[in-house]
């Protein structure tokens, strides 16, 4: 059987693959065996689920040493099933089995002190190499064409397997499952650019541009979206995960009661404890006892996931997420106000204070699903402090109805910023509205690199080109919830190699202000600004550029230099420079020689906008 059959009939069995292999080392002896889930997953599926996990766990490996460990194993599972069932090593938990192998290995990088220790403390070392790996190995790249076709047409199945080893070791918190899905695209994509026995197609370099960000993007999109849940449970708690899991569950199930909703969120918030530690097999088991519950209960959460519910598991838990929330209860109403006039708030929030804001946050959730989950954040945020202020002995009356006007004049702000931001994007397009996005972020963060500001910049122009398309009931949670995003990247960025005292702030205090407390961040006064060098503002030839994009990547760059030589620049002086440079760039480009031409005005232009800076 080939690896594509394989991954097929992982795909099929899909997350009964969690379910077949025993959770951690608690599982005992009297559990089923070794054996029994090789029988239960069959001897494809059982290999290449483990040449995944020894790729995790030992990411400094080679594919070699993943692959021969992933046939002893398999070897020893198959010897279970024919005879040796009783023997010892079949009865011991299938995680011990995995730690047990790669112990036996010789000269594997940095194992030896976690093999030197037994049972969970073992398992938290080999953890903790995972966490250690996602420093030095560099991201998942598109493969050369010819190469790849080479290696296809005389080694097919074992390059589908080093695809599936590189996706792993380089991504070693992601779920078989999601790995095995990328390793049927990489499949796909060799055999239409490749072409298979006819040979390779025509436009090779042309075929795989085109297919493989269809094969990556997926990896880097759940990678990302892992780590920044990851993040958040990190640097925030566990109860600002659960507070955000309840805003969203409340929003895409309307119709459940307060208590099926809190379970969803305990069995959420514990999953992504596992998977955020990189416990494949608890990740992956909780993922299915989840969505078994989900798709069990549709008659008391949603009417609109049963279509989700009839695909194979792999694709369910996606479908669910994307799925539109369900329907409001007709009987709904629309406003919670016992959470301000009942006499005996004081009291429920007294002797139970999460529970009495967890209610509140449900209820208001479940009946705004016009709003971003991050808002919904601040509001709870907001009625716990209205509660703190307002039921300590000796406060005013009336001082619990105050917090209607705070809550409507924080709406207020919250969709004048999205919509004054979609106005400017609309205006002024997608380059025009990086620009903007780059001299306030420059001015913000001009420690980043000029790579790491197009980037970020970028991402937030693809959000406004996206939501901004968007009905009003739906703008808020597409443009807040994807630029929370972005927002936690640039948070980790400063996790590893801080920042500023200001982004250190917002990155710190709260995750559902982080947006507007980056917002709110103006020029960094702690910023030492460039020194005005020979080098600093280099004009040549590649300026005459015909490529749209290229110039304008040049140009962005060019501005976030001035940016961080003159962060106090004024809208005035900065359009006099660009003016002044536009002018430069024409003449010269209709110049015989532009290289000779910057090489005279451009330091020309230089001593005429520092004058002008200065004055």
């Amino acid at each position: 059987m080939n690896w594509r059959t394989i991954i097929y009939v992982v795909l099929l069995v899909s997350l009964t693959v969690a379910k077949a292999l025993p959770r951690t080392s608690q599982d005992i002896e009297g559990k089923t065996s070794i054996g029994q889930r090789f029988s239960q997953l069959h001897e494809n599926n059982f290999k290449a689920i483990a040449l995944i996990m020894f790729a995790q766990y030992v990411p400094g490996g080679t594919f070699g040493r993943a692959a021969g460990m992933a046939e002893q194993v398999t070897a020893l599972a198959r010897s279970c099933v024919a005879a040796a069932r009783d023997s010892p090593d079949c009865l011991k938990p299938l995680d011990r089995i995995f730690f047990d192998t790669i112990c036996q290995e010789k000269n594997l990088p940095r194992i030896a002190d976690c093999c030197a220790k037994e049972d969970s403390e073992r398992n938290d070392c080999f953890l903790s190499l995972k966490n250690f790996s996602q420093g030095f190995i560099p991201p998942l790249e598109g493969p050369d064409a010819e190469a790849a076709c080479r290696n296809y047409s005389q080694h097919q199945q074992p390059l589908t397997a080093y695809f599936t080893y590189e996706v792993s070791r380089k991504h070693p918190f992601l779920p078989a499952p999601t790995i095995l899905s990328v390793a049927l695209r990489y499949e796909e994509m060799m055999k239409r650019c490749c072409g298979g026995v006819e040979g390779p197609s025509q436009h090779l370099e042309e075929c795989f541009r085109t297919q493989a960000p269809k094969v990556v993007k997926p990896v880097r999109e759940d990678a990302l979206r892992q780590e920044h849940t990851c993040g958040i449970l990190k640097k925030f708690g566990e109860r600002t995960l659960k507070a955000l899991k309840l805003t969203q569950i409340s929003q895409k199930f309307p119709k459940a009661d307060f208590v099926t909703v809190h379970k969803l969120v305990m069995d959420v918030a514990d999953m992504h404890k596992d998977c955020c530690r990189g416990d494949m097999l608890d990740c992956m088991q909780d993922r299915e006892d989840i969505l078994q519950y989900v798709c069990s209960n549709q008659h008391i959460l949603s009417s609109k996931i049963q279509h989700c519910c009839e695909q194979p598991l792999l694709q369910r838990s996606e479908c669910i997420i994307h799925e539109e929330n369900d329907d409001k209860p007709a009987d709904l109403s629309p406003h919670i106000r016992e959470f301000i006039e009942d006499k005996g708030i004081c009291q429920h929030f007294a002797q139970e204070k999460d529970t009495h804001l967890a209610r509140f946050l449900y209820e208001y959730s479940r009946r705004h699903p016009e709003f971003s989950a991050q808002m919904l954040l601040r509001i709870g945020k907001g009625y716990e402090d209205l509660l703190q202020e307002c039921c300590r002995p000796g406060s005013p009356s009336g001082c619990l109805s105050r917090g209607e006007e705070d809550l409507r004049k924080h709406i207020y702000e919250t969709e004048s910023v999205m919509r004054t931001s979609c106005d400017i994007y609309k205006e002024k397009g997608d380059y025009y509205f990086q620009n903007e996005l780059l001299m306030s972020f420059t001015k913000k963060m001009p420690q980043l690199t000029s790579a790491e500001l197009i980037k970020f910049t970028k991402q937030m122009t693809t959000i406004g080109s996206k939501c901004c398309q968007v009905g009003q009931d739906k703008l808020l949670p597409c443009a807040e919830e994807n630029l929370d995003l972005v927002l936690g990247e640039i948070c980790r960025r400063h996790l590893a190699d801080p920042i500023n005292p200001g982004v250190c702030r917002c990155c710190s205090s709260s995750y559902a202000f982080r947006r507007p407390c980056i917002g709110k961040l103006e020029v960094d006064e702690s910023y030492v600004p460039l020194a005005l060098t020979p080098g600093l503002f280099a004009f040549h030839g590649d300026l005459c550029t015909t490529e749209e994009e290229k110039l304008q990547h040049r140009k962005q760059e060019m501005l976030i230099t001035l940016l961080k030589y003159k962060p106090q620049i004024s809208p005035e002086q900065l359009g006099s420079v660009t003016a002044a440079f536009s002018a430069m760039r024409e003449r010269c480009c209709g110049d015989a020689n532009p290289e000779a031409c910057f090489l005279k005005e451009g330091p020309e232009l230089i001593e005429r906008s520092e004058k002008m800076l200065s004055a």
